[in-house]
């Protein structure tokens, strides 16, 4: 979650997919050992959403999945229903990756559960 981009990065034409594919990287999402990172990314300022994911789900998830879980969100955001697009979020993405990440019991969390306030 990020109220805003930094005003060098507004001038420097930086858009929310590239910041959050940079955020990607520097959060380290990109680095579990099943290749099933996802970040969700919310810039407030630009009222965007973005999706990024990893390698893992090439061939498996495409844009226009990524896309419909964001418009959903944006909807509810829309409306006001800030709660539900949040849940909306989590939800859809998690059931994408338990669909093509089954839990296995030699699974560890490797990323936080909680969000990241930038």
């Amino acid at each position: 979650l990020e109220p805003a981009l930094a005003l060098p990065a507004v001038l420097g034409g930086v858009t929310p997919m590239a910041r959050a594919r940079g955020l990607f990287a520097t959060l380290g999402v990109w680095d579990t050992a099943r290749n099933n990172g996802v970040l969700v990314y919310l810039l407030f300022a630009d009222r965007a959403i973005e999706i990024v994911a990893d390698r893992g789900y090439t061939g498996r998830v495409d844009d226009a999945q990524w896309r419909g879980i964001c418009a959903a969100a944006e909807a509810a955001f829309a409306r006001g229903e800030f709660t539900a697009g949040s849940l909306t979020l989590v939800e859809r993405v998690g059931a994408l990756a338990a669909l093509h990440f089954p839990p296995h019991p030699a699974d560890v969390d490797e990323l936080p559960d909680s969000p990241t306030i930038l």
